[in-house]
């Protein structure tokens, strides 16, 4: 049935749920309290850090971060779509999905992935009918077992084999363009993206193909290409060969990851089958999560030349806001002119493993590449290697793994670990540092002001732990108030004023496509001591007011310097006096 599925109708499914029969279902959960545990089904632990909530409808493991809705346990644990998640907890509980046939039909997905699981099996039959391709693959070292369980294939030359055989009516066509197996012209005509390239599926968590990578057999350009970014499809979550590895291996305890798939295949071909590769894009905090969900040690091998430093050290930069205690993360860098591929291709499998167990530590390539860049003979030197080191200390979240490193650092730079932490801890200007949470790290004595967004986020934390709390709440009160976070406190209230009834999944939920709303599973988490004794209105109230009493002190400090320099119009010097009254 195609359709849109109505908002009101997740919302009251969300409500309605029992999180924690739908967990327990997969995990073994204990009851604690007024919560349940379990060990985290996303990552390897032996203490339990993993929470579900039947009063919030919440679950969230303190170990890895992983945190949901039953909607979203469903989506990460069965690896379902948003949709097909939705219709599994519907069908737990008896309930048609309806359709709103007034809004524009929905694209199915299912559709999609039919299409291009049709098309992997249509290369691959290309494939044996191509000598040369056929050729080319074995003189790569790609043996016929290791094709088939990667499902390579080829894509013939020609401009419009694969629109000729899958696009045959407008509809299929559409199919064709939503997938980026084919490209429109600008006369409207369309021919096929891939053309003469050795095809790689890329495998989403459950096998299905959601795009293609292509390899040239010559020398032609781009020598690889990649389907673009679709609805199935985005490049800075997926990890080509992350599929086949969980399909190897019954417990990962370690990902290597590469840069191309040239190279996971050449790997897995020589029996390493933990590499995984990114799909011409740098390692982004979304791939960290998942490989991190799997293992707690991960490796990176690149090559040795400059390209692969670049690479390694954009990879370091956004693994530090998620290290801490227990994971690891090494860095190898090969001999120059290699690649994973030719590496364990010419020098065999144990040469590649033993690179591995000598990988650079994280902690020992960043200092290693801050000291490179100055002269650690000098103490202006030393000076200039703490000076960039401070904002990469400061995404490492709080803990052991981040006390080491200072002391390593503090070491290098011939301070105590004490005296590199406080200068660290604060900019040239003397103000607080931003943490890797986001939040100010000031020192201890000097106390946060009013109306600062830690009272934003308190309030916020409020609100999603108890939405009826803010049922009588004045939204006025937060006019003229411009603070980081204001508009979402704001977009909340209002949601919950208008729907009394929404739950905190239902909340989690609505906002689970908006940036600003990424953050808000982790408030959800916040200890909140929402019992009989505490009022969670009143402290939404007092929050609302002294963003208020801020609000109202800003507009007079505007208000009297634009006196100072242009003048005031009456209305704004009654405005002025109105607001001095009240302060």
């Amino acid at each position: 049935m195609a359709g849109l599925i109505p908002q009101d109708f997740i919302d009251d499914l969300i409500a309605r749920a029992d999180i924690v029969e739908v967990v327990g279902r997969r995990v073994q959960l204990k009851k604690a309290g007024r919560e349940f545990k379990a060990c985290c089904p996303f990552h390897d632990e032996k203490t339990p850090s993993f929470t579900v909530s039947p009063g919030k409808g919440f679950y969230h493991c303190f170990g890895c971060g992983a945190h949901g809705t039953a909607i979203g346990f469903l989506m990460e644990f069965d690896h379902m779509s948003f949709v097909e998640a939705i219709e599994s907890l519907a069908a737990s509980m008896g309930v048609d999905v309806p359709r709103s046939e007034s809004d524009k039909p929905a694209r199915r997905y299912d559709e999609l992935f039919s299409l291009l699981d049709a098309i992997s099996r249509y290369f691959q039959a290309c494939l044996k009918d191509a000598p040369v391709a056929v050729e080319y693959v074995k003189n790569r070292g790609i043996d016929g077992s290791t094709a088939k369980r990667f499902g390579i294939g080829y894509a013939p030359d020609g401009w419009s084999n694969v629109l000729d055989k899958f696009g045959k009516s407008p509809e299929a066509t559409e199919r064709l363009l939503a997938t980026g197996m084919i490209i429109a012209k600008d006369n409207g005509k369309h021919y096929d993206r891939f053309r003469d390239r050795i095809m790689f599926p890329i495998r989403d968590a459950r096998g299905r193909t959601i795009a293609f990578g292509g390899r040239t057999l010559g020398d032609g350009e781009p020598k690889y290409l990649n389907s673009p970014e679709t609805v199935l499809f985005h490049k800075g979550r997926e990890l080509y060969g992350l599929y086949e590895a969980r399909q190897a291996l019954r417990h990962i305890d370690q990902l290597v990851v590469v840069e191309g798939y040239m190279d996971a295949v050449a790997l897995a071909r020589h029996g390493i089958d933990f590499a995984v590769a990114t799909l011409g894009t740098a390692t982004t905090s979304e791939h960290l999560n998942r490989l991190f969900r799997l293992t707690e040690n991960v490796c990176f091998a690149f090559d040795g030349d400059r390209a692969g430093r670049k690479a390694a050290w954009r990879a370091l930069e956004n693994a530090l806001p998620q290290i801490r205690e227990g994971r690891q993360v090494r860095f190898v860098f090969l001999p120059e002119g290699y690649d994973p591929d030719s590496f364990v291709n010419e020098f065999g499998t144990d040469a590649f493993l033993k690179a591995l167990d000598e990988g650079v530590a994280l902690s020992e390539f960043l200092i290693q590449e801050l000291a490179g860049q100055v002269d650690m003979n000098t103490v202006d030197g030393r000076a200039r290697l703490a000076e960039l080191a401070r904002p990469l200390v400061n995404k490492i979240p709080p803990g052991v793994y981040r006390e080491l490193l200072l002391d390593s650092l503090a070491e290098a730079v011939g301070l105590t670990a004490a005296k590199l932490e406080k200068m660290l801890g604060r900019d040239k200007s003397g103000a607080a540092a931003v943490n890797a949470s986001g939040s100010l790290s000031r020192p201890p004595a000097r106390k946060p002001m009013s109306g600062q967004p830690s009272v934003i986020r308190h309030a916020i934390t409020l609100l999603l732990n108890d939405p009826a709390a803010c049922l009588k709440l004045d939204i006025e009160k937060l006019a003229g108030v411009s603070r980081a976070g204001v508009k979402l406190l704001r977009a909340l209230i209002e949601t919950v004023q208008a729907e009394p009834n929404i739950t905190t999944a239902g909340l989690l939920e609505r906002w689970r496509h908006d940036e600003a709303g990424r953050h808000l599973g982790k408030l959800v988490a916040s200890e909140v001591p929402l019992d009989d004794e505490f009022n969670a209105a009143a402290e939404l109230g007092d929050c609302l007011e002294q963003l208020a009493i801020s609000g109202r002190k800003e507009r007079i400090t505007f208000l009297i310097e634009k006196q100072r320099v242009n003048g005031l119009t009456d209305e704004e010097k009654a405005e002025l006096q109105e607001l001095l009254k009240a302060a």
